[in-house]
């Protein structure tokens, strides 16, 4: 049996990680940011406002998973990563130093979008192309274990930014935190791209065209794959939208809706998001594991069954 390649794994799960750390640490402070930005007088319709903001992030994700796919196929997959380093560490850390609505009017919200549209380009195409990576590294029969290093490491990062939002509204006062406090989250994202800038230096890779088994990397390698394999990107496709809905309804939407609406404590709340995105960090590689054994549908299944029994029990 081959072995997996300890270092390829860890370089591309800690640098994923990293990056999905800047792209969720929005999510966590949605409240503080709609009255900075969105001040309608309504705070419903502020926090509405905020998140379709973070949705747009989303709106751009397959347009960045096929940019910088692309740029991975023809220029290979350590080109591509270091590209969406860039594109992550520089909105993000200009979050945290743009002006609010009350300082420069309309163009606060316009320009938040406009950075969190390139946080979105750079996580759509961090993570497929990091899963990519490690799956064009994998032995065989080992495949689900090795790619679950890249799911896993992405909720590691959303679970880093719970934890640092919990940090927040533990050490600061509420009032440091809407003056001041939730700016800090962002400034750490100029520290995450020079760490996941050096990790991704530091990767060695085939050249594309070995990584891929052919003699040359195709010049459109979108419209070989959906010439080749439509049928099937479209499945993969419709199962992304099972597991995106339910985890951001769960880790993201859910700790804004407790303390919003049910008027839970912004501390708790994030507690126990964190402390549930730990065991789901666990739980992964533990899935990955058991596909590898018994096959991809059976697991594929049975989590869509407990998510749908899950979400029906609850909406009683």
């Amino acid at each position: 049996m081959q072995t997996i390649n300890t270092r390829a794994v860890v370089a591309g799960a800690i640098g994923n990680a990293l990056e999905w750390y800047d792209f969720a640490v929005y999510g966590y402070f949605a409240p503080v940011i709609a009255a900075h930005f969105f001040p309608t007088g309504d705070p419903v319709t502020a926090l509405i406002a905020t998140f379709g903001v973070f949705a747009a992030g989303f709106l751009m994700r397959p347009i960045g998973g096929l940019v910088i796919g692309h740029i991975g196929d023809r220029l290979g997959r350590k080109a591509a990563l270091t590209l969406s380093v860039a594109l992550m560490a520089i909105p993000t850390s200009l979050i945290s130093v743009l002006p609010t609505y009350a300082a420069i009017g309309l163009a606060a919200p316009v320009l938040l979008t406009l950075l969190r549209l390139l946080q979105g380009l750079s996580v759509g195409g961090e993570y497929t192309g990091s899963v990519t990576f490690l799956i064009e590294r994998a032995p065989p029969g080992r495949r689900g274990v090795v790619a679950s290093a890249g799911l896993a490491s992405a909720v590691l990062g959303v679970l880093l930014a719970s934890a640092t939002g919990a940090l927040v509204e533990t050490v600061l006062t509420e009032a440091q935190v809407h003056a001041w406090g939730w700016r800090v989250p962002f400034a750490l994202g100029l520290l995450v791209g020079i760490v996941d800038f050096y990790i991704r230096r530091h990767i060695t890779e085939e050249a594309p065209a070995r990584a891929h088994g052919e003699e040359a990397p195709p010049r459109a390698p979108i419209l070989t794959a959906v010439r080749d394999h439509r049928g099937a990107m479209a499945r993969v496709a419709a199962m992304g939208i099972l597991a995106g809905v339910a985890f951001y309804m769960i880790f993201v939407y859910a700790a804004t809706w407790l303390t919003d609406v049910v008027h839970v404590e912004a501390r708790a709340v994030l507690d126990v998001n964190t402390a549930a995105m730990a065991v789901l960090v666990a739980l992964i590689p533990a899935a990955a594991w058991l596909s590898d054994r018994v096959g991809r549908r059976p697991v594929m299944l049975a989590g869509a069954a407990v998510w749908s029994c899950c979400r029906t029990r609850c909406s009683r």
